[in-house]
Order: structure tokens, then C-alpha cells, then sequence
């Protein structure tokens, strides 16, 4: 029986990774669920699981989620420490699915159990990716990666040498603006970039397509994991969302993989790693597709992406001021104080305003990318203020 632990297990990938858990519970125990304000679903999880631990992130939260697994006996826990120190359990396997930077420090401790960290996280790689890598390395852990796009090119570099890659194409959707007019961006309203074509996901990652900001935080992450040049990744738009990423080899050949727009496959195949399980999800008609199309990620349309290739060239500390600002400009649009089109300006000028900072940074370290992400969120807010 396997022990996993699920960090973020109430948002869409936690949800889809307990979904797969609980097919077939008798394969695995449970040993810590962590979450946030849904402390219902939480405690819905933890008992349907039979988990060994829940964790609410939020220390106000912590009474009602005691109340609801009274008796049930599951441990309850709140507050980062308690995320830190669920991570500290052993565990086979571990899912890292926590929005923002609140996730590097869980992950990290996770590694130290030197088995298998599953990364959703976007922020861990983009903020601290060497820090990362280089500690698994260091206690012998294996990571592997969650997003669809990562997890396609992860498996179709299986028995390849990376050495003979010449180029990464991760695609994306377009999101929910893929055919509007450029010029008409600045219109758009919190309830058009919530609305996703393809797929189901939390509010906050919906925007963050609609913008392409997620993409941008995929190609910093395919620098960071695959170690590759900031000049062989590139984006495409595919509004089929079925190709998910192609890898280019330097004998000309394209190897591409396809599959339903459903996180549950690149879920399933790291929970299985280094075997394939068979999972029930569903499977592409190709005649019934019939077409499939790809589009240049226009760069006045996704301003995002010149500033992720501004990010990779700069390294350092950049990766972090990145994250900061995007989030900061997020919880601004959510509250609608700022407009769609302002959230790539206002991380823009964020990155310049801090460009002295990110220059002198010189070897990473968690207290550097922490104080990072603190000054840049700061420098945000303040920009947004000034606005």
C-alpha cells in the first residue's frame, strides 16, 4: 500500500488526484490532506480517504474543520507551520498541487523524504527551480511533472537524450479572448476571463489563461526542468487543447502528445510512474476531430510571453518578482481594481522597477527568493495604488 499525501486537494487538481485515489482505495493510504477556506470539502475528503491527517492552511479556519471531523478519527491541523509539518510525514508519493509560493517550502520538505514529489506547482520551478532540482538530487527524490504540457514533454523524451532535442512547443488554448480584437482587450470584464472554451479550472488559473500568464509560467518551467535554452521553447495557440506539447529532435522529427483536455491523464501517469495504469477517461476519436489547428501566440494579444523570455534571460531573482507581481495583479482584477490589460503592465513595471535588484542577485537561496517575493508583492500593490 502506497502512502500519499495531497497538498491543495480541495482546488481542480487536488480534486482530480483524490478522484483517482478514490477508484481504487485499497492501493493506497492517505497520510495528510491540506487545504484552504473549503474546509467542508476538506473534511468530506479526509473521511471519504480515511486520511491520517487534514490541514486547513488558515489558522481561523481551524475550529470549524475540527467540528467536522469530530470523531471521525482523522487528526486536524491549521496554519503554514501545520502545511510544513504534514509535509514532514513520510510518504511514498506526494501531490503538489498549492496555489503560489505558499507551495515551495511544503515541496521542499516533501523531498527530504527522498521519494516522489508530483509538481503542479507552478511557482516552485519558476521562483526556485535550481533550489529545487538540486534538492532532490540531494536527498535522492524524483520529481515529476504535473501540468499537461510538462507531462507531455516528459513522455516524449522517455529513452531520448536530451541532447538531441532542438525545440519544446507547448501549447495553449487562447483562453477565453483567443478571438477577440486586440484592440478590445481592454474591455474585457472579470466574467468574460472566467469563462474557459475547453477547460474546467478554478477561477484564478481561468484568468491566468485568458492572459496567457500561465503559459509564461510554463515556458520558464521547461527552461528550469527540461534544462534547455530560453531560445528552444516555444508557444503556440491550439484551441483544440488535444496536442498538449511537441518535441523537436535534430533529425527534423516532431514527436507530438495528444489527448482529451482532462488533467486526470497527466495526473495518473505520475501517480503510476514509471508504469501505465489503466485509467477511465476519455479517449480520442480522430475522425471525429477531423482537424486540428495551431495559431502564433500573438504578442500584443499575450504580453506575457515577452515577459517570461525577459525573465529567462535575466534568471536570478526575476522568477520571483515574476510570480509576486502576476499575483498581486490577479487579486487586483479579482477585485476589479484594475482592468484585464493592466495586469501585464503592472508586472512590466514591476520587473523594471526591481530590475537593480534582480541584477545584483547572485546565488539563490530560499530566504532570497522569499524576501524576493515579499519586496515584489509590495511593489505591486504600491503600483496598483498609484494607478
Amino acid at each position: 500500500m502506497r502512502k500519499v499525501t495531497i497538498f491543495g486537494s480541495t482546488g481542480s487538481i487536488g480534486e482530480n488526484t483524490v478522484d483517482l485515489i478514490s477508484r481504487d482505495p485499497s492501493a493506497y493510504d492517505v497520510v495528510a490532506l491540506t487545504g484552504g477556506r473549503n474546509v467542508a470539502r476538506l473534511a468530506e475528503q479526509a473521511v471519504a480517504l480515511n486520511a491520517d491527517l487534514a490541514v486547513t492552511a488558515f489558522e481561523d479556519c481551524f475550529e470549524e474543520l475540527k467540528a467536522l471531523l469530530a470523531g471521525t478519527g482523522v487528526d486536524v491541523a491549521a496554519g503554514a507551520s501545520a502545511v510544513n509539518e504534514a509535509a514532514e510525514r513520510p510518504a511514498d508519493w506526494v501531490m503538489s498541487a498549492i496555489v503560489g509560493a505558499a507551495g515551495l517550502m511544503p515541496g521542499m520538505k516533501a523531498l527530504e523524504q527522498g521519494k516522489t514529489l508530483a509538481l503542479a506547482n507552478k511557482e516552485s520551478l519558476v521562483t526556485a527551480g535550481p533550489i529545487l532540482l538540486g534538492h532532490a538530487q540531494t536527498h535522492n527524490a524524483t520529481v515529476l511533472p504535473v501540468d499537461s504540457e510538462h507531462s507531455a514533454v516528459f513522455q516524449a523524451l522517455v529513452g531520448e537524450d536530451i541532447k538531441s532535442v532542438e525545440r519544446i512547443i507547448i501549447t495553449a488554448s487562447g483562453g477565453a479572448f483567443r478571438d477577440w480584437d486586440p484592440k478590445d482587450l481592454h474591455k474585457a470584464t472579470l466574467e468574460d476571463a472566467c469563462t474557459h472554451p475547453n477547460w474546467d479550472m478554478g477561477q484564478r488559473i481561468t484568468i491566468d489563461s485568458a492572459s496567457l500568464f500561465n503559459k509564461a509560467m510554463e515556458l520558464i518551467e521547461t527552461k528550469e526542468f527540461f534544462g534547455v535554452r530560453p531560445d528552444q521553447i516555444e508557444a503556440v495557440v491550439h484551441p483544440e487543447s488535444l496536442v498538449h506539447a511537441l518535441v523537436g529532435f535534430n533529425d527534423g522529427a516532431l514527436m507530438a502528445h495528444l489527448g482529451a483536455p482532462d488533467m486526470r491523464h497527466a495526473i495518473g501517469y505520475a501517480l503510476h510512474w514509471p508504469d501505465r495504469a489503466h485509467i477511465d477517461v476519455a479517449r480520442l476519436d480522430l475522425t471525429q476531430i477531423a482537424t486540428l489547428n495551431f495559431r502564433t501566440a500573438d504578442p500584443d494579444r499575450y504580453p506575457a510571453l515577452r515577459l517570461a523570455r525577459e525573465v529567462m534571460e535575466a534568471g536570478g531573482l526575476a522568477g520571483a518578482v515574476f510570480t509576486a507581481a502576476k499575483d498581486a495583479a490577479l487579486d487586483a482584477f479579482i477585485a476589479r481594481q484594475i482592468g484585464f490589460t493592466d495586469m501585464a503592465e503592472v508586472v512590466d513595471a514591476t520587473l523594471s522597477t526591481l530590475s537593480g535588484e534582480i541584477a545584483a542577485s547572485g546565488q539563490l537561496s530560499l530566504d532570497s527568493v522569499l524576501a524576493a517575493d515579499h519586496l515584489a508583492r509590495k511593489t505591486a500593490q504600491n503600483i496598483i495604488a498609484a494607478r
